[in-house]
């Protein structure tokens, strides 16, 4: 597999040296405006003569490669409005520009798309999942997206709430704000996963995500350390955020929600050129929200900032900044941490004999998230086949307060939790720089795509925490136990200064990689990716500023190949595609009992291999994938026992492996003008196989529900006097959760749940008001790992948007 993969990639470097090669096919693209100057979106392009063509994007973009070089005619339509042609010529190995500018304003054309119907949420095109241009008919690799036309139909007002909509993806643990990894958790493919990129670079948080300047999310499956690094991501895929950008008309939108439990929330978008020549232009997103909770304390409040500015420097250079600035304070959300070392005597939450409705804190118990993310791209067109691209991140996240652990840990019952807290000061900064040279051109009659990169992350980490204190314990199972009210800050500030053992450390890393991808069309229907990765991590280590001792710095190397193959059964609507893909994560050094045995480790490897069909036809309408995945983890650590001169040590090695296999559906329809359908299933089989006797054939704890199943449709009137009144209905179904799951402990599981949720909207020239419905059946339901945390029963939400 490595040899057929290197020889692969060598085809590919090799074409540096011919990428002035004569290119046969005609490229053409440009931008479509309406009459006042804003973009046009979802306006069909299309070549008559051949039948080829797409859709423009949101920003009015279009853009069609591989054309054979000729005279056609060019068909611009949107249902509803008068079809333009024109009459052009392309000529070989030339890239045609075409701008053009529709009659209708922004509003007419707006009431066209309402009235004439267009698959809205099914926009995949993307430049950061293969770092180049790639369509997903092109991409052998399955991923999901989550488009803002979507967040806002359902009127999302939270990360976590957007994630519902992409299949496999399943929250284990809410955002809890602690240092270091206090974003939100979840599971892809049978691993947990972190939203970690940004634009396809670092983008970090220590407390939850403003969905504000979201342009879409990107769930980005299976193990993707080739191009994306191992510190970050997990072998179960990544989460990309891609954020919104500038564009050359004023406009914007301002909108507020009103909701249960204490919700209020104000966002605001403004877009604006800042010179008559529309070359410099700024975006400015922002929201404030406070949101109360269901149980009788808890809250979180936030405010979030996201300017951004584009620059077109020339014809060749195009610069862009983004900042994202959010501070927020709130309590923890209530997760109860199971006992881990001993046999538990309930085995589901009811048998707990906890209050759904307590909260186990305190409303001036809190603690306090302030996130900078500082983004810039360059992009610099070397010629008409080659681009330069610059990446630089700067993401510095900041935790101060106060984080509790509510936990049951006696040794006879499941019924008394002990209520730990610690006063926590963290700030992790961390810096990625990219650059990317990407290639289109021909050797002969073969296009390549080409892409060569080498990047650079550093995480620094520093801590000032003081110790866990035990602050009291709690019965659960008694609504009257005279402890419960006790916590205040007044009185834990007492006993945590009657404490005196804190701890503060730094801790740096470096991970330096270089990395090149190639996708070579041997025929004009059968695509061939190839890439590989060479990884170098170092640890500086972690310093204990109390000793003044740092331990824990080693080095480590990786390689990580990539293959995938796509035919177009018929060309830009059906696609069978495989894939082999890795993903790697550094393993630190141990130290072992006996002097010859080495404590020095090799990265653990991630290899999938996945087959499936993508499925696009009737003008967008139909977006469909489906795709079966097995991944298999080697090189896991566990402990084991050695016996030598019948003494017995215990010691680490090196042969553990994991497995998780699975399938995934996932649709996006338009079968109707007015109507919009969303629907993803997946079923996720993961297990260890070669593990501690207590865990072996298990399903990790971290692989979160087996089955999960997630669907939304909505219907907008298109006549009459009711035209714009829409109505939505969908929800999530999720397999039981074996959240404990050990012969040490036994199984503690999560019950399986359906959560529904339904809305009603109106819009009517720029104004647009909505009303949404929460989880409609009030179900109690939860999500954990390793923990129990109590989801938000029903709550009605109102809103109201004015756009101008």
């Amino acid at each position: 597999m490595m040899k057929v993969l290197l020889n692969l990639l060598v085809l590919g470097i090799l074409s540096l040296g011919h990428s002035f090669a004569q290119n046969e096919r005609a490229k053409l693209s440009g931008n479509i405006k309406t009459s006042d100057g804003k973009p046009a979106a979802y306006v069909s392009v299309q070549l008559i003569e051949i039948n080829r063509g797409t859709l423009t994007d949101a920003s009015g973009t279009y853009s069609i490669e591989r054309i054979k070089p000729g005279k056609y005619t060019l068909k611009l339509s949107l249902i509803g409005l008068e079809t333009q042609e024109q009459k052009i010529e392309l000529k070989a190995g030339q890239h045609s520009r075409l701008n053009f500018t529709l009659k209708e304003s922004a509003e007419q054309l707006d009431e066209v798309i309402v009235s004439g119907g267009v698959n809205k949420f099914a926009q995949k095109e993307t430049d950061y999942i293969a770092r180049m241009p790639l369509k997903n008919l092109e991409n052998p690799q399955v991923y999901n997206s989550i488009g803002k036309e979507l967040l806002k139909e359902q009127m999302i007002i939270s990360f976590d709430d957007a994630l519902k909509n992409a299949p496999g993806v399943n929250r284990l643990w809410s955002a809890t704000g602690r240092g270091g990894d206090g974003a939100g958790y979840f599971s892809m493919r049978g691993f947990a996963v972190q939203p970690t990129m940004v634009n396809g670079v670092a983008g970090q948080t220590n407390g939850g995500i403003d969905p504000a300047n979201i342009e879409r999310i990107e769930s980005i499956k299976g193990p993707s350390g080739t191009l994306f690094s191992s510190s970050l991501i997990s072998f179960g895929g990544l989460l990309n955020i891609v954020t919104k950008k500038p564009y050359e008309t004023f406009g914007g939108e301002v909108s507020y929600s009103i909701g249960g439990y204490d919700l209020s929330r104000l966002s605001l978008d403004v877009n604006t050129p800042l010179d008559k020549e529309n070359k410099l232009l700024m975006r400015v997103n922002g929201s404030h929200q406070y949101q109360g909770s269901f149980q009788d304390a808890g809250f979180r409040k936030s405010t979030f900032v996201a300017p951004s500015l584009s620059y077109k420097v020339n014809d060749k250079l195009n610069v862009n900044i983004t900042a994202e600035y959010m501070t927020q304070t709130g309590t923890n959300p209530l997760m109860i941490f199971l006992n881990r070392s001993r046999k538990l005597i309930a085995t589901n939450p009811s048998e707990l004999q906890f209050d759904y409705n307590r909260s186990y804190t305190s409303n001036d118990i809190t603690i306090t998230n302030n996130t900078l993310n500082i983004f810039g791209q360059a992009n610099y067109k070397i010629s008409d086949k080659w681009t330069s691209q610059t990446n630089i991140a700067k993401s510095v996240r900041e935790s101060d307060g106060y984080y509790s652990y509510i936990m049951y840990l006696q040794a006879n019952n499941d019924t008394l939790v002990s209520r730990y807290i610690a006063d926590l000061t963290s700030t992790v900064t961390t810096t990625n720089l990219q650059q990317n040279f990407i290639g289109d051109f021909n050797i002969g009659k073969i296009r390549n795509r080409f892409l060569f990169g080498f990047d650079y992350l550093q995480q620094v980490a520093l801590n000032y925490n003081t110790a866990y204190i035990l602050f009291d314990q709690v019965n659960t199972s008694k609504s009257n136990d005279p402890r419960y009210p006790l916590l205040t800050k007044q009185a834990l500030d007492a006993k945590i200064a009657a404490n005196n053992a804190p701890t503060k450390t730094k801790a740096v890393s470096n991970t330096y990689g270089i990395y090149a991808s190639d996708v070579f069309n041997l025929t004009e229907q059968l695509m061939v990716m190839a890439s590989l990765r060479y990884d170098h991590f170092e640890t500086v280590g972690t310093t204990n500023f109390a000793t003044g001792v740092t331990s824990g710095n080693y080095n480590q190397d990786a390689f990580s190949p990539k293959l995938g193959v796509v035919y177009q059964v018929i060309k830009d609507k059906i696609a069978v595609f495989g894939n082999y893909m890795n993903g790697f994560r550094n393993v630190a050094p141990v130290t072992q009992p006996l002097a010859d045995i080495s404590g020095t480790f090799k990265p653990q490897q991630a290899n999938q291999f996945e087959g499936g069909i993508k499925v696009d036809l009737w003008q967008n309408r139909i977006n469909f994938t489906a795709s079966y995945y097995d991944i298999t983890v080697n090189n896991m650590t566990r402990a084991d026992v050695l016996v030598r001169d019948g003494k017995t040590y215990n010691i680490t090695v090196q042969d553990g492996t994991q497995i998780s296999k699975g399938i995934e559906f996932d649709l996006i329809a338009n079968p109707m003008p007015g109507l919009n359908v969303i629907l993803g299933y997946s079923h996720n089989d993961s297990k260890q196989t070669k593990v501690a006797e207590s865990l072996l054939n298990r399903r990790p704890v971290s692989a979160g529900p087996a089955d999960l199943a997630n669907f939304w449709a909505s219907y907008t009137l298109l006549n009459g006097k009711a035209k714009g009144l829409g109505f939505g209905f969908g929800g999530n179904y999720a397999s039981e959760n074996l959240i404990t799951n050990s012969s040490v402990t036994g199984v503690f599981t999560l019950p399986s749940y359906t959560v529904l949720n339904a809305s009603v909207f109106y819009g009517i020239s720029k104004m647009r008001f909505g009303l949404k419905l929460d989880n409609l059946t009030n179900k109690q339901y939860f999500s954990g790992w390793t923990t129990i945390e109590p989801q938000m029963p029903r709550r009605l939400m109102a809103n109201v948007s004015f756009s101008f």
